[in-house]
């Protein structure tokens, strides 16, 4: 990943946290990285832990940011998320998968936040 979309992508994570935490969730991790990849935020929702994957384009040239969430990539988010729920002794806790899709403008304003609740289940 080149600079420029590193800083796309940090950009969108930031709008995205700020977000979450205006509508009361608690941030529990930031950049979460396990063995098989990486989950962008964690947060507590209620009685929820929530896995949160954001998705920040620049244009909708190629599509809408959440359509970059394959099922390949919620494979590898359930893996993380899994192994996240182990290390924190929270296997029997209720979860769910959240896609934040973010839509800046070549200028970097944020022009759209799309908060998608339940994007996905589980994938094995």
């Amino acid at each position: 990943m080149d600079h420029s979309r590193l800083n796309i992508a940090k950009i969108g994570e930031s709008l995205a946290a700020k977000h979450l935490k205006a509508r009361g969730c608690k941030i529990l991790a930031q950049n979460y990285r396990a063995r098989r990849g990486e989950i962008d935020i964690v947060v507590r929702d209620g009685e929820f832990t929530v896995f949160v994957e954001v998705k920040t384009r620049r244009s909708l040239k190629f599509g809408l940011p959440q359509a970059a969430v394959t099922w390949q990539k919620q494979r590898q988010i359930s893996k993380v998320a899994l192994a996240y729920l182990q290390a924190h002794n929270l296997l029997d806790a209720p979860c769910r998968f959240d896609v934040i899709a973010i839509h800046l403008s070549p200028q970097l304003e944020l022009l759209r936040l799309e908060q998608i609740e339940s994007a996905f289940d589980f994938q094995a």
